[in-house]
């Protein structure tokens, strides 16, 4: 009876994963699970369970994969442009106050 249940856990997760092209942290947070589960029952587990799938699946994380350096390098990005506009407004503000 486990088998079952952690064989349909993969399944679903596989089709949760394929159906909306998310990543796995976003499908770990919507199953409430942790990724290394998610990763594990999807890289691992999937080949067994079901072989056509797992092959979806592991195109889908490859591409995830190849451009996770790109997401990375936009948040990199986004930060410093935040803490440059925090740099500027406390540096008018030390202005206005010394004009005070």
């Amino acid at each position: 009876m486990i088998d079952d249940s952690i064989d349909e856990r993969v399944i679903n997760l596989a089709e949760y994963i394929l159906y909306n092209q998310t990543t796995i942290r976003a499908t770990a947070a919507e199953f409430n699970i942790p990724k290394s589960t998610v990763h594990h029952d999807l890289s691992t587990k999937l080949k067994y369970i079901n072989y056509p799938l797992f092959l979806q699946v592991k195109h889908l994380l490859d591409k995830n994969f190849s451009i996770k350096h790109i997401h990375g390098g936009e948040s990199t990005k986004h930060k410093y442009e935040q803490l440059k506009k925090e740099i500027n407004y406390n540096d008018q503000l030390e202005y206005t106050e010394k004009l005070l």
